[in-house]
Order: structure tokens, then C-alpha cells, then sequence
């Protein structure tokens, strides 16, 4: 099995910041993409930012130059740098997380989530 532990949400002000973290625990083999996903009150979740084990980085239109994904692959752990931070941007966070646990079992784990909340 795969845990992942996220931590990092809160309340801040509009134009504020907040880093979140996630770290994958287990019998893994390989991670490869890992990524950051939200849903707000009333809407589906989506896709906020993604990264793969080899770097490659893809985020949604309405983030991208606010927010940074990044990993460290020998801590099994993705981060998501928030900056300028918007009210729009208030949802519930969630790291998803997809590898490898033996040659021919593969996962895709979803951590609990955390709430980010802007204010105005």
C-alpha cells in the first residue's frame, strides 16, 4: 500500500503565499507523475499542476506563473508553491500521486486533501 501525508493549507490573503507538500510512503518501486489537483464548493476537481520523474511540468492556464510544482525524487515528496494567491484559488487540494510497486503492479494514490482558503 501507498500513504501519502500532505500538509501545507490554511488561510491567507489575496497576493499572500502557501507551499504545500505531499510525501509518498511504502512499498514503492518507481514513482512517476505526481500532481496537485483541486475542487472548490459546487465544481469538479481538476488539475492544478503535474510533474513528472523526469521534470517536465504542466499547469493549468489560470495558475501558471503564480504557481511552482516541483519534487524531490529521494524524499518521495512533490510541493506546490503558491504565490499571489487569489480568492478564486480557494478549494480543497489534493496530491495525486502514480507508480510502481512491483513489476507489474502499478498505483495511483489520492492523499486527503487540505483546504486552502483566500481571502479578499
Amino acid at each position: 500500500q501507498v500513504q501519502l501525508a500532505e500538509s501545507g493549507g490554511g488561510l491567507v490573503q489575496a497576493g499572500g503565499s502557501l507551499r504545500l507538500s505531499c510525501t509518498a510512503s511504502g512499498s514503492i518501486l518507481r514513482i512517476n507523475d505526481m500532481g496537485w489537483y483541486r475542487q472548490a464548493p459546487g465544481k469538479q476537481r481538476e488539475l492544478v499542476a503535474s510533474i513528472t520523474s523526469g521534470g517536465s511540468t504542466n499547469y493549468k492556464d489560470s495558475v501558471k506563473g503564480r504557481f511552482t510544482i516541483s519534487r524531490d525524487n529521494a524524499k518521495n515528496t512533490v510541493y506546490l508553491q503558491m504565490n499571489s494567491l487569489k480568492p478564486e484559488d480557494t478549494a480543497v487540494y489534493y496530491c495525486n500521486v502514480r507508480g510502481v510497486l512491483t513489476t507489474t503492479n502499478s498505483f495511483t494514490s489520492w492523499a486527503q486533501g487540505t483546504q486552502v482558503t483566500v481571502s479578499s
